[in-house]
């Protein structure tokens, strides 16, 4: 049985659309409860509900064979797995952002909040730039408000929210979407199937 890490929500939603229509239907996806895992015995496959930025280590660990994850969380965590397709959906952008009237001050060091670290150090390494990060899960809009920040690195998908606070994007530091990734011993132990499915879905993404 194949396993597959299932993002919640609606990036969720479309991924198991494209996966049904390639044969990996499962009914119990449709049940209103609350089960985490849902399993399909006749087209022998095993989804398993997991919050979007912790399908890369379900993956990664082997309790998944292979997920669907932002490239963002790709960039940011660097977890040992395989990269085998971009599924072109769930398209949005990491991005610096800051107040509509903002004006960097460079004889200074630059204060960005974000929850993505790892990708904001490089970015500005690349640059030159020092800076000094604030670690942030949630309502990172709030900080450059609130002068906790200068400016922000976070997705952006409409750019709505940001306008509604007033502030815009000023780089984009790169495009995401989200890719089918694979576990290292899965793809080698499981390489029938995976490969077979890669190229499936390859095949509906060109339709």
């Amino acid at each position: 049985m194949l396993n597959i890490a299932l993002p919640k929500g609606r990036l969720g939603d479309q991924v198991y659309t494209l996966f049904s229509q390639i044969g990996f239907e499962c009914a119990a996806i449709y049940e209103n409860d609350r089960k985490l895992v849902l399993e399909s015995p006749e087209n022998d496959v095993r989804y398993l509900l997991v919050k979007p930025s912790d399908v890369a280590i379900y993956v990664e660990y082997g309790a998944a064979d292979v997920g669907v994850v932002g490239k963002d969380i790709l960039l940011d965590a660097n977890p040992d797995v395989y990269e085998l397709l971009d599924l072109g959906i769930g398209k949005c952008r990491l991005a610096v952002a800051g107040p509509e009237d903002y004006q960097e001050d460079r004889e200074r060091v630059l204060r960005v909040a974000t929850k993505f670290s790892t990708v904001t150090k490089k970015y500005y390494s690349s640059l030159n730039r020092e800076i000094e990060i604030i670690k942030l899960n949630g309502s990172i809009e709030l900080a450059p408000i609130l002068g906790l920040s200068d400016v922000i690195v976070d997705i952006v998908e409409s750019g709505k929210t940001l306008k509604e606070n007033h502030l815009k994007v000023l780089e984009t530091i790169i495009p995401i979407s989200a890719r089918l990734i694979a576990n290292r011993s899965s793809y080698l132990f499981k390489n029938d199937v995976i490969s077979k499915m890669t190229v499936q879905l390859q095949e509906v993404l060109a339709k």
